[in-house]
């Protein structure tokens, strides 16, 4: 009666045809040859490593694997495998969890919720060889897509290149009917107009002496035999205006179930020489953007132009290794800002596709890119040099790709068009706030000297720019707020002295220059902010960004946090710490309208904390301003060493903070012995650990100690924890030894210029 055999497509033979790669992370030999045993016995050829420990890991991940199996390592947990080859290009590998002997099905969900592809197991051998075979096949079937997907936009890259250089005669057909048509192809058969051709079938106008060639011709190519494609006829078309034989090729189109014809033109060599290196360059151009915007369809779409704003003439008598190296950080800034596919127009000028779901959420996006456009400090060797990039945008619909002509002037249009800064009411209550800030704060000596109609702000406060608040009941109206900055301010402080910092007993004309340097940066706004993303274990709180601030003088760069000179003038400091909590709320402000789950934690100086009697108020018409739907988006955080100092008032001043809306965060914890103290004394909600205790991560020694001390802060106080400076894969893996739940480093994200997530594009 025969036999029925059932076949299963993912225990492909093909499989066995190819070795198979995997990595084994386990500390058990015995496990790791059965897993191989198993293969050998189905007659696959493995090539296999086995490791238990994270630098051999780290440093695995740097060679391609069509598997991941974990068992059980010395110093790697599974969440930390998911966040490490997360981070790296193969994201899509397969990672299989080996289950361990106290492994209950009730867990088997959360697993798959941690990243794991599948849950496997070693008692049952066959089923073990049928998980990991489809897990295999899903490998491949990812490889194979990619690279036919490489294979394929190359291919029709060059193809479209090579038709464009070559002035070909080009028309697309489906099911044997013409649909678009280039001007050659119209010309070649003497039609007026692409309405005269379309819906006209081809044989009509090709009209081959050898109909049933040529027909046999198409139907193979149309089944996908492009090799068969090139050819020669003779044509009956008396409009055609070259002679015969007509060279034909035909070739895939981006469109499903259509294809293209190409005839070559008598002046196709003519037209190769004349249009030259950059009619192909810009045809490239347009069909790489084209295929972008395809691959990526989004409902609203903004072209990005990045160009250089000026050009210092040290950089142009420079040596030619430093003049080509400043030029090529341009696009290495716009990558890691943004970390978008950069596309190169000519020279030093880039574009990126900015995409989102909503107009709303693209204008925020669009805002947050306007502090790329500070100056960049460029370190080239031993010499330093500033850096400004100008910045365009130009929004469009997907179906504008029409051709290189709309493309070209979409880049004009985004060329001359900043980014939107418009002001809104929003703006000027901000202003308003910061204005009032600012005449609470203490007048400087000479400021004293100075009739009080005199007395002008001495920030600008010109170029605030925020997106529209959303209404919330919380919301003070501008009437409500201190008038806006434009208007003089000519009267008088009316502050009690109680509410005052007492005046500082020095002379400007004493003030370092640095200083006074930085005084003049402020009132021209040019302080810098810089902004870094926590990783939180829990996956809860996904958008935390810590605030530093700084400024570049004399080439170098300075930051604010670190600047002991402010210790000498308070005034400053306390101003410098306004205005950068106002900007830094603008900021918050805007990416809410991405993210509205986001908080940010401000660094601050203690000058602030201690001395700046008004400083709740500001902070609680911030937070409301801000229009966050958390009850708690502002974290402001103070250096340890410096709160220690007046623990009294820091303690006081806490309290006071967390009534107008805020939490609190002490930086380099544990650093001095009064971290314990400032636990039992004060009101903190978040820890950011003394690079100390990353430093000793590596250390096994170091560990058991690590892991206790935070067991006994937790003890004091239960806060939330941040370790910090996890710059490579090593130092971010380790930080799962221990309790802290923020990870805080390069390695997940860098300092950037403006608030983005880690994932966006």
């Amino acid at each position: 009666m025969g036999s029925l055999e059932v076949r299963n497509l993912f225990l492909s033979k093909k499989l066995k045809r190819s070795e198979i790669r995997i990595l084994i992370i386990d500390d058990n030999q015995i496990r790791y040859n059965e897993i191989l045993e198993i293969f050998q016995n189905n007659n696959h050829l493995v090539s296999a490593v086995l490791l238990d420990d994270l630098k051999s890991f780290e440093k695995q991940l740097n060679t391609s694997w069509d598997l991941i199996i974990f068992g059980r390592a010395y110093d790697i947990k599974i969440e930390q495998a998911v966040a490490l080859i997360q981070a790296t290009s193969q994201i899509d590998i397969p990672l299989l969890y080996l289950a361990s002997e106290d492994y209950s099905p009730n867990d088997y969900q959360g697993f798959i919720h941690k990243g794991i592809y599948d849950v496997i197991h070693l008692n049952d051998k066959n089923h073990f060889y049928i998980n990991i075979i489809r897990a295999l096949s899903y490998s491949r079937s990812i490889q194979i897509q990619q690279n036919l997907s490489n294979d394929l936009e190359n291919a029709k890259l060059h193809t479209q290149v090579l038709v464009e250089e070559q002035n070909k005669a080009v028309a697309t057909i489906q099911e044997g009917i013409h649909g678009e048509a280039n001007a050659e192809y119209l010309s070649l058969f003497g039609i007026e107009s692409e309405d005269d051709l379309v819906g006209l079938p081809l044989l009509d106008i090709i009209q081959p002496v050898k109909v049933s060639e040529f027909k046999n011709r198409f139907k193979k190519v149309s089944q996908g035999q492009f090799e068969l494609g090139r050819f020669e006829i003779d044509t009956l078309n008396t409009h055609a205006k070259i002679k015969n034989p007509l060279k034909i090729e035909f070739i895939p189109s981006e469109e499903p179930d259509t294809i293209q014809i190409a005839i070559e033109t008598v002046d196709s060599n003519k037209s190769t020489g004349s249009k030259g290196d950059s009619g192909s360059a810009k045809q490239e151009l347009f069909l790489n953007i084209q295929r972008f915007v395809k691959n990526n369809p989004a409902k609203e779409n903004a072209l990005v132009v990045f160009s250089l704003a000026n050009c210092a003439e040290a950089i142009l008598n420079a040596d030619w290794g430093t003049f080509t190296t400043f030029f090529s950080r341009i696009p290495e800034f716009i990558k890691e800002q943004t970390n978008a596919t950069l596309f190169r127009i000519e020279g030093a000028l880039y574009a990126i596709v900015l995409q989102a779901e909503s107009a709303e959420i693209l204008d925020s996006r669009l805002r947050g890119l306007t502090s790329l456009e500070k100056p960049q400090l460029i370190t080239i060797g031993d010499k330093a040099f500033t850096q400004k990039i100008k910045l365009g945008y130009s929004t469009f619909k997907a179906d504008q790709f029409e051709d290189e002509i709309k493309l070209f002037s979409l880049i004009e249009s985004a060329f001359n068009t900043p980014l939107p800064k418009d002001q809104s009411a929003s703006d000027l209550e901000l202003s308003a706030t910061l204005a009032e800030a600012e005449i609470s704060l203490t007048p400087t000596v000479e400021e004293a000297k100075v009739a009080p109609s005199e007395i002008k702000p001495s920030l600008k406060l010109d170029d605030l720019e925020l997106a529209p608040i959303a209404e919330t009941p919380t919301a003070p109206t501008i009437a409500e707020t201190v008038p806006a900055v434009e208007a003089p301010v000519e009267q008088p402080i009316t502050l009690t002295q109680d509410e005052i910092a007492p005046p500082i007993e020095t002379k400007a004309i004493d003030q370092p220059s640095l200083l006074s340097e930085l005084s003049k940066i402020l009132d021209r706004g040019e302080i810098q902010l810089k902004y870094q993303q926590f990783y939180d274990k829990n996956d809860a709180d996904l958008h935390i960004y810590e605030v530093t601030s700084g400024f570049i003088h004399e080439n170098e760069w300075k930051n604010i946090n670190k600047l002991v000179e402010l210790t000498e003038d308070p005034e400053l400091s306390s101003k410098i710490d306004r205005w950068i909590l106002v900007e830094a709320c603008k900021k918050l402000h805007n990416f809410i309208t991405q993210y509205p789950d986001a908080k940010i934690v401000v660094n601050l100086n203690a000058q602030s904390l201690v001395r700046d009697k008004h400083l709740t108020t500001l902070i609680s018409k911030l937070i409301s301003i801000v229009g966050s739907k958390l009850p708690n988006p502002l974290i402001l955080q103070f250096n340890e060493e410096d709160f220690a100092k007046n623990m009294a008032e820091s303690a006081q001043a806490v309290a006071a903070l967390r009534q107008s809306g805020a939490e609190i965060s002490i930086r380099h914890f544990g650093s001095t012995s009064s971290s314990e103290a400032i636990l039992k004394e004060s009101e903190i909600s978040y820890i950011k650990l003394d690079k100390d205790f990353t430093d000793k991560l590596s250390d096994d020694n170091f560990l058991e100690e690590l892991n206790e001390k935070i067991a006994h802060y937790q003890e004091l106080r239960p806060v939330e924890m941040i370790l910090s400076h996890l710059d490579d894969m090593g130092s971010f893996a380790n930080a799962w030894n221990i309790e802290p739940r923020f990870l805080q480093g390069d390695y997940f994200q860098k300092k950037l210029d403006h608030l983005t997530d880690v994932q966006d594009q």
